[in-house]
C-alpha cells in the first residue's frame, strides 16, 4: 500500500530471515524467505536520516519459508509488472557475502535488548538489497505487481501496488496472500 502521505513507494526485494523468541527468551531463527520491504524512497532520498521514516510499513513474505537454506549469496530477479506486461526487472543479489554485517552480527545485537527477548514474539529481518526500481526512474502505479524471486528459495513472491486515497481510513487493511488481496476492514 502506498499511503496518501507517501511522496512514493517502491519494492526492497530481500531474504527476511524469521525468528521466534523462546520461553527462556532465546531467539530461534526458524526459517528464511523472499522479502519485500516496502519504502518511500522519495522521502529517504531528502536526507538518508529519513531511512526508518521511508518505510511505510507495509511488507510481504513467502510464499515458502526454508528451513536452513544457503544464504551466503543468493542471487534473484525482481520484477515490476504493469498492465501485465514486464515492465522492468533487474537481477540481484542477496545474502551474507552481500551484506555489510555478518549475520552472526546482524542476530546478535537486536536480540541483546530485554524488549526483544519476550517468550513468543516472532522477529522479522530484512536482510538487505541493492537494486531497485526507484533507482531506475522507475514510479509504481497502482496495479502494478512486483514479483520478487531467489534461487532456492521457491516460488516467487508476488504483491500488488494499491495506491491509497485520501477517501480510505487507516481502519481499513489490505491482506497479501500469494499474488492476490481482499480489503478487510
Amino acid at each position: 500500500m502506498i499511503p496518501p502521505y507517501a511522496k512514493d513507494g517502491g519494492e526492497e526485494a530481500e531474504i527476511a530471515a524469521v525468528y521466534l523468541v523462546g520461553p527462556e527468551g532465546r531467539r530461534y531463527r526458524f526459517g528464511m524467505t523472499a522479502g519485500n520491504e516496502f519504502s518511500d524512497h522519495q522521502f529517504e532520498k531528502k536526507n538518508y536520516l529519513k531511512l526508518a521514516g521511508s518505510k511505510l510499513r507495509t511488507f510481504s513474505l513467502g510464499p515458502e519459508l526454508k528451513i536452513d537454506p544457503d544464504s551466503q549469496s543468493v542471487p534473484g530477479k525482481v520484477t515490476i509488472v504493469r498492465n501485465g506486461r514486464k515492465h522492468w526487472s533487474q537481477d540481484i543479489r542477496t545474502g551474507e557475502q552481500e551484506m555489510c554485517h555478518s549475520l552472526r552480527n546482524r542476530e546478535h545485537h537486536p536480540f541483546k535488548f530485554a524488549l526483544h527477548q519476550r517468550p513468543g514474539d516472532v522477529h522479522i529481518h530484512f536482510l538487505g538489497a541493492h537494486t531497485l526500481s526507484f533507482g531506475h526512474g522507475v514510479r509504481l502505479a497502482d496495479g502494478d505487481v512486483m514479483e520478487v524471486q531467489f534461487e532456492g528459495f521457491g516460488r516467487p513472491l508476488r504483491n500488488p501496488v494499491l495506491v491509497m486515497t485520501e477517501a480510505e481510513t487507516p481502519s481499513k487493511s489490505v491482506l497479501l496472500f500469494n499474488g492476490s488481496f481482499c480489503l478487510k476492514g
